[in-house]
């Protein structure tokens, strides 16, 4: 595309958080223009830095400048992957929002068989991983708990073995973008919101340069995240904890009483034996406590009321109401029904 020419509005959107991927950040945008010039419909591509140490930001200029559908976000620092990614879907302006890493372990060819789904009317399509090559024994057993996890004790049916490889239709991402919390989880908004939903199967691809920016850190972060998000079950463990300690306690009482007038046998007497029995409480009592600290925490971060990103630069994109620092102020919800009728 010559750079003087000015594009068309795109019908899909194509959302790729960057975090230090300088080194194949060309081939990723060359096979994401490969494939959405073969689908034929008009195109962006966001990219959002999210703080990167390398040469990132500079590559992505060049990017930019030879094909101005390729529009930048520049953080001010590291906020997150999943603020990214909302970063991107708060810019883009296609009918359809593709999300994507830009390490290419995700294969952008894949992108058509979502845009397939999408025209067949789903409103929501996510990619299934089948295979996953390139990973420890250690990541395919973790991943494969956390997925199984989240989908029993999540109060939503979040698909199994998908991340956040989807495309979704204009009316599912105005939805999110009116969804403003701190600690995101993408994936269990996209369930939440509801709509049509499809999956389609693909071979996620192992990572050809640099390494993984997700280590176990953040993978547990993400997991407590979507726990916390869309469950409570950790605060119900709390409850049936204490509920069956209470039986225990009403039922050994009299137990303990009897076999020791039966018998005249103490039991558990010993100082030894009390500090345990304390400290096993005392491990429960802090456990609760650190549930509780967890959801109070996410409580804090909403009240402080504080944005979710700062970008410190743009190219490509309008700057939102010419300020330089406020992200775009999502779409109001309609609240409307056909009939003009409160839903």
């Amino acid at each position: 595309m010559n750079p003087s020419e000015t594009p068309q509005k795109p019908m899909i959107s194509i959302v790729a958080p960057v975090y230090n991927e300088g080194e194949g950040i060309h081939k990723f945008y060359e096979r994401v223009r490969d494939t959405m010039d073969r689908i034929g419909e008009p195109w962006e591509l966001v990219m959002v830095n999210d703080g990167s140490r390398d040469n990132s930001l500079e590559q992505m200029r060049l990017i930019h400048e030879r094909d101005p559908r390729v529009r930048l976000l520049d953080f001010a620092r590291n906020f997150g992957h999943q603020i990214a990614v909302t970063a991107g879907m708060d810019y883009a302006s296609g009918d359809a929002v593709v999300i994507i890493d830009s390490d290419l372990q995700d294969p952008p060819e894949t992108i058509a068989d979502l845009v397939q789904k999408w025209r067949e009317g789903y409103e929501v399509v996510y990619a299934v991983r089948r295979k996953r090559p390139g990973e420890t024994w250690f990541k395919l057993m973790t991943a494969k708990l956390f997925y199984r996890t989240i989908y029993r004790i999540t109060e939503i049916d979040i698909p199994l073995d998908t991340g956040d490889f989807r495309l979704m239709d204009r009316r599912v991402v105005n939805a999110i973008n009116n969804m403003r919390e701190h600690n995101r989880f993408i994936r269990g908004m996209t369930s939440w919101v509801g709509f049509r939903q499809a999956g389609v199967l693909y071979d996620r691809h192992a990572r050809e340069w640099g390494k993984t920016n997700y280590p176990l850190r953040k993978m547990i972060k993400l997991a407590w995240d979507a726990v916390t998000g869309f469950s409570f079950f950790p605060l119900r463990i709390a409850m049936y904890a204490s509920f069956w300690l209470f039986i225990l306690s009403v039922l050994g009482i009299p137990i303990v009483s009897l076999l020791r007038l039966a018998t005249g046998i103490q039991f558990f007497e010993g100082q030894a034996t009390s500090i345990v029995v304390i400290l096993l409480l005392s491990s429960f009592q802090f456990f609760f406590f650190f549930v509780m600290g967890q959801y109070l925490g996410r409580i804090y971060d909403e009240v402080r009321g504080r944005p979710l990103y700062i970008v410190a630069d743009t190219f490509g994109i309008q700057r939102q109401n010419g300020e330089r620092h406020r992200a775009p102020q999502p779409p109001p919800v309609d609240m409307q029904g056909e009939d003009g009728s409160k839903g």
